[in-house]
């Protein structure tokens, strides 16, 4: 039936055109780590797969000095550890990238398909927040622009429309200072109990992102003012965690307790300030 209905479209206007035409039917398949494994164990069907591995423009990264980074939809996790370019400009998205999964698995998931897939615990969900991120998404229609900040709507719920192709995350040029840590249950391939992303800019302004900690990613961008030189202040530190702790509304499940995500969220946030605080 998947030979079948198995397509492999060179541009993204025969994508788009798939999309459109068969709807609710068909699934988009960039990495497959998720998508492979849920057709596998009947947690999903479709009728058609659209493999979008062969679009030129979704297997590049790019960067330009003014207008910042775009990740191409079907670029690994992999590629995206090994670019210069990112490791130069944007670290903290090689740290998310590392904390996730193993290296075969890194070598097929995509963070493109990490964002879109929407779990509440996804390692690249909120260092893409903290950066500002937007998603290009095109359709028969033409190209529509969505800031991550409202992207998601939910557990695996997000605002794609149907026949909608999510072609590249664009990410603004970033002069600052990233930090994400996460803390899971066993090394190697394990989703995050919690994680905690951060990001400084040099000339002030403190954004925080949570993870697995909310039925979607949780983002604090109140501090406007703040600079890394302000970090050092204790009392202020105690400030920004309480605010973190009343944005945040956990629950208890196989991976972790309510309580313990509530403590691990003070800790973290704790560790990505004093990070944060440290000259680059």
């Amino acid at each position: 039936m998947l030979k079948q209905g198995y397509f492999r479209p060179e541009t993204l206007d025969e994508a788009v055109e798939l999309i459109d035409s068969h709807g609710v039917e068909a699934k988009v398949l960039a990495g497959g780590t998720d998508l492979i494994i849920n057709l596998r164990d009947n947690m999903t069907s479709c009728k058609y797969v659209i493999d979008i591995k062969g679009i030129p423009e979704m297997q590049k990264i790019k960067y330009w000095e003014d207008s910042g980074l775009a990740i191409g939809g079907a670029v690994c996790i992999n590629d995206i550890i090994e670019s210069k370019v990112i490791e130069e400009n944007y670290p903290i998205l090689i740290s998310a990238g590392k904390a996730l999964g193993n290296y075969l698995l890194r070598n097929r998931a995509t963070m493109m398909g990490n964002i879109c897939n929407a779990s509440p615990a996804g390692d690249m969900l909120a260092p893409a927040l903290v950066l500002d991120g937007v998603i290009e998404a095109f359709s028969v229609e033409g190209f529509r622009y969505i800031p991550l900040k409202d992207f998601f709507l939910g557990v695996k719920k997000n605002e794609l429309m149907v026949n909608e192709l999510a072609v590249r995350i664009l990410i603004p040029p970033a002069k600052g200072k990233g930090e994400y840590i996460r803390k899971s249950r066993i090394k190697g391939h394990d989703l995050a109990q919690i994680a905690v992303a951060g990001f400084i800019k040099d000339g002030g302004g403190l954004k925080l992102s949570l993870a697995s900690v909310a039925p979607v990613p949780v983002l604090i961008d109140e501090f406007n003012k703040i600079t890394r030189e302000d970090l050092k202040d204790e009392n202020l530190k105690g400030e920004i965690i309480d605010k973190v702790l009343s944005s945040i509304n956990p629950i208890g499940d196989q991976r972790a307790s309510r309580e313990y995500r509530l403590a691990m969220a003070k800790y973290l946030t704790a560790e990505v300030l004093e990070a944060l605080a440290k000259e680059v």
